[in-house]
C-alpha cells in the first residue's frame, strides 16, 4: 500500500507540473519553457538535444543545389550533357495540359486494386516541379514561371497528398485525418526545395500557398506525433525503406523553408533518434532483406537524409559516423554475383542494379575506393528535384579525397551469416565464369517471399536459374491475399514442395545452418530447412549447397529427405531462359550463347519434369517457367541432387 500511495503521489506531481506549464504557456508565459514542456512530456525528444543542434544550424533555411540567383553555379550547370534537354522538356510542358486527376481516379484503387493507373498521372503532375523548377533556374529568363506556379496551385488544392494504395479506408481522402506517407513527403520536399532555389522569383502568393501547405499537409501532422498529441504514423518506428524515406521528406522540407533554427531543430533531432530504427532492418553484416531496389530507395534516402543535416550543421551531425550505416552503405557492392548481375531477392526487379549516384557517393564519402563508381560524373537531372540538386552541386562525397588505394574488387564470396545468404564467385585468375547466390534467411523479411533455400545461378552475364523476383503491386500484394501470388509463394521459387505444400509464412520459417566450409577451391553451405514447411509428417529436409570453383565451375544442390510415413516429394527449378529435357536424366538451359547443363539423380524414388508457366504479373518482360522435379511416388526417404555445371 505505500508504494501505491508513493507512485500515486508521483503521477499528482507530474499532472500538477504539467497543468502549470500549461497554463503559463497559455498566459503568455515563458515560451520557450512551455516547448521544451511539450517535447518532455512526450518522451521522446530531449529539449538540450534540440538546443544544441539549434546552435549548429544558419539563421536561414536552405535546401540542395544553389539559389537561382548564383548565376555563375547554373551556368555551368547548364553545359553538362546530362541537363541539356530539359529546357526543351520543359517547353513541351508549356505546350501540354496538366493531366487530370479526378477524385474518381483516386477511388479507383479502393475498387479494383489497380495502383498503377492513379499513379501513372500522378507522376507526370508532381514531376511538372522539377522539370520546370529546373528550367526556370537553367534559363532564369521567368518563362517557366507562371507554369510552374500553376502546377503548384494544382497540386495544393488535391484533396490529399497521400497515395491511394496507402490510404485504403480513405481517410485522407475524405478529410477524417492527414497522414503523411511517401508520396506526401516526397511531394512537400520537392515543393520546398522548389521554393528554395526560385525564392523571390516565386510571387508572395505561391510561397505562402507552398508554405501553408507544407505545415497542414506535413509539419503539423508530424509534431504532433512526435510530441505525443496523436498516434504515429507505423513507419515512425518501422524498419524498411518507409522510415527513411518519409523522415528525409519531412526534415529535408523543414530545413528548406522554416524560418527559425529551433524550429528546423525540432525536424533535425526527430529524425536523429527515429532514423536509427531504419538501420535496425540491416543484419549486423550489413544484409538488406528488402532486396537491392529497396535498398535503392530506402537506403538512398537514408544518404540524403544524412547528406541534408551534414550540410545544415556543417558536418557537426553525421548519420553516416554509425557503424551500422557503413555496413549498410556496402551492401551494393557486396551483393553483385558477377559482371554487373545482383540477385532479385524480395520484391526487386531482376533488372535491378545499384544506382550508380548512390555508389559514387557512399564509395567517395566513405573511402571504399570503388573506382569504377568513382569515376562517374552524378549530375543529373534525373529523380526528384531534390536528389538532383544534392548530385549536381558540390556535397561532402564530391569534397572528400577519394581513398588512397583502390578497391581490390570483387572477392571469391560476400558471406551475410545473420542474413544466411552466400555469394560465391570464381577466383581471379579461374578459368570458371560461373557464380551462384545461396539464400537461407526466414520468411518474414521486409517485402518478403517465401524463398528459404533459393538460389540462383549465373554463367557469364546471364542468370539463366534464378529468382523471378517481384509482381506488379495491387491491392493483393500488400494484404492477407499477398501469399496466393505464385511468384510471391514458394511455387515461384526453387525450393521444394514438400507432401504437397508450399512453405509457410512466418520468423519461424527459416534456414538454420548446418555447415558453412569456405576455401579457395569450394564453398560449402548445408542449411536445415524443415521449419518452412507445416508438415508433421517432416522428419528431416537438409539442403546442401556445393560451388566449385575448379574448372569451369559448378554448383551442386542436394536435398535430403525423411517422413515419418511416406508422402510426395519435388523440387524445382525457375527460370526466363530456354530450356529443353535430355537423355540421361538431364536438362539444359540455355540463353543466346550461354548454357547449363542439370543433371538429376535421385535416390528413393523415380522422378519426371513438370514445366509450368508461372501466370502472374511479374515485373520482368516475360513470365517464368518452373520447371518441377517431382519425384513419382511417395516416400519415407529420398535425396534428389541436382549438379549444374556450363556447357562447353
Amino acid at each position: 500500500m505505500e508504494t501505491e500511495r508513493k507512485n500515486f503521489m508521483k503521477q499528482e506531481v507530474k499532472w500538477r507540473l504539467l497543468v502549470r506549464l500549461i497554463t503559463v504557456f497559455f498566459t503568455g508565459g515563458c515560451i520557450l519553457f512551455a516547448r521544451t514542456m511539450v517535447v518532455a512530456a512526450s518522451n521522446e525528444i530531449n529539449p538540450k538535444r534540440i538546443e544544441n543542434i539549434a546552435a549548429l544550424l544558419p539563421e536561414k533555411p536552405a535546401g540542395f543545389g544553389s539559389r537561382i540567383t548564383d548565376r555563375n553555379a547554373w551556368r555551368k550547370l547548364a553545359q553538362n550533357d546530362s541537363f541539356k534537354r530539359i529546357v526543351s522538356e520543359a517547353e513541351k510542358l508549356l505546350q501540354e495540359p496538366i493531366p487530370e486527376q479526378p477524385d474518381d481516379l483516386y477511388l479507383d484503387f479502393s475498387r479494383t486494386g489497380n495502383r498503377t493507373r492513379w499513379q501513372r498521372v500522378s507522376g507526370r503532375r508532381r514531376g511538372r516541379v522539377r522539370t520546370l523548377a529546373l528550367a526556370e533556374c537553367l534559363e532564369s529568363k521567368g518563362r517557366f514561371t507562371p507554369a510552374f506556379e500553376e502546377i503548384v496551385q494544382v497540386l495544393c488544392s488535391e484533396r490529399t497528398w497521400v497515395m491511394p494504395a496507402h490510404d485504403r479506408n480513405l481517410t485522407n481522402f475524405n478529410g477524417k485525418s492527414i497522414d503523411i506517407d511517401l508520396g506526401s513527403s516526397m511531394l512537400a520536399w520537392s515543393l520546398a526545395t522548389a521554393d528554395y532555389l526560385l525564392s523571390d522569383k516565386l510571387s508572395p502568393k505561391t510561397r505562402r500557398l507552398i508554405r501553408n501547405n507544407l505545415d497542414r499537409r506535413v509539419f503539423e501532422p508530424y509534431r504532433d506525433m512526435v510530441s505525443g498529441k496523436r498516434k504515429k504514423n507505423w513507419w515512425m518506428t518501422t524498419t524498411n525503406n518507409w522510415n527513411a524515406v518519409c523522415l528525409a521528406g519531412v526534415t529535408g522540407s523543414a530545413l528548406a523553408v522554416l524560418d527559425s533554427p529551433h524550429s528546423r531543430a525540432f525536424f533535425v533531432a526527430a529524425a536523429e533518434d527515429y532514423s536509427k530504427n531504419f538501420l535496425k532492418g540491416f543484419t549486423d553484416d550489413g544484409y538488406c532483406s528488402e532486396g537491392l531496389g529497396y535498398w535503392n530507395y530506402g537506403f538512398g534516402y537514408y544518404v540524403m537524409l544524412s547528406e541534408m543535416i551534414y550540410q545544415a550543421t556543417n558536418g557537426k551531425v553525421d548519420f553516416l559516423k554509425n557503424n551500422k550505416a557503413k555496413q549498410a552503405a556496402a551492401f551494393g557492392s557486396n551483393i553483385e554475383i558477377i559482371n554487373g548481375v545482383y540477385p532479385a531477392f524480395a520484391d526487386c526487379s531482376i533488372r535491378a542494379r545499384p544506382s550508380s549516384g548512390l555508389m559514387y557517393f557512399v564509395s567517395r564519402r566513405l573511402g571504399m575506393g570503388l573506382r569504377s563508381w568513382e569515376q562517374i560524373d552524378p549530375a543529373s537531372p534525373q529523380g526528384s528535384l531534390y536528389q538532383s540538386m544534392m548530385y549536381s552541386f558540390a556535397n561532402s562525397a564530391s569534397l572528400a579525397s577519394p581513398a588512397q588505394s583502390a578497391a581490390k574488387g570483387l572477392s571469391i564470396r560476400s558471406w551475410f551469416p545473420q542474413g544466411g545468404v552466400l555469394i560465391s564467385r570464381p577466383g581471379a585468375n579461374s578459368s570458371s565464369r560461373l557464380a551462384v547466390a545461396l539464400k537461407g534467411g526466414h520468411n518474414q523479411e521486409h517485402h518478403n517471399h517465401n524463398d528459404v533455400g533459393s538460389f540462383i545461378v549465373v554463367l557469364g552475364d546471364k542468370p539463366l536459374l534464378l529468382d523471378p523476383g517481384g509482381e506488379i503491386y495491387t491491392a493483393r500484394t500488400f494484404s492477407s491475399r499477398r501469399y496466393e501470388s505464385n511468384v510471391l509463394n514458394s511455387f515461384g521459387h526453387p525450393v521444394p514442395i514438400v507432401a504437397g505444400k508450399l512453405q509457410r509464412t512466418g520468423r519461424q520459417s527459416h534456414g538454420r545452418v548446418v555447415q558453412e566450409t569456405f576455401t579457395d577451391n569450394s564453398d560449402t553451405l548445408v542449411l536445415d530447412i524443415s521449419s518452412a514447411y507445416d508438415v508433421p509428417e517432416l522428419k528431416k529436409l537438409e539442403r546442401k549447397f556445393v560451388y566449385s570453383r575448379l574448372g569451369s565451375g559448378s554448383l551442386r544442390v542436394t536435398d535430403e529427405v525423411a517422413f515419418s510415413r511416406p508422402c510426395d516429394f519435388g523440387t524445382a527449378l525457375v527460370t526466363f531462359s530456354q530450356w529443353k529435357q535430355l537423355p540421361s536424366s538431364c536438362l539444359m538451359v540455355w540463353e543466346q550463347k550461354e548454357a547449363l547443363r542439370v543433371q538429376i539423380r535421385v535416390t528413393g524414388a523415380e522422378f519426371e519434369i513438370q514445366p509450368e508457366i508461372i501466370q502472374e504479373d511479374v515485373s520482368a518482360r516475360k513470365q517464368p517457367t518452373r520447371l518441377g522435379i517431382n519425384l513419382k511416388g511417395p516416400v519415407t526417404r529420398a535425396v534428389v541432387s541436382l549438379t549444374i555445371t556450363p556447357v562447353e
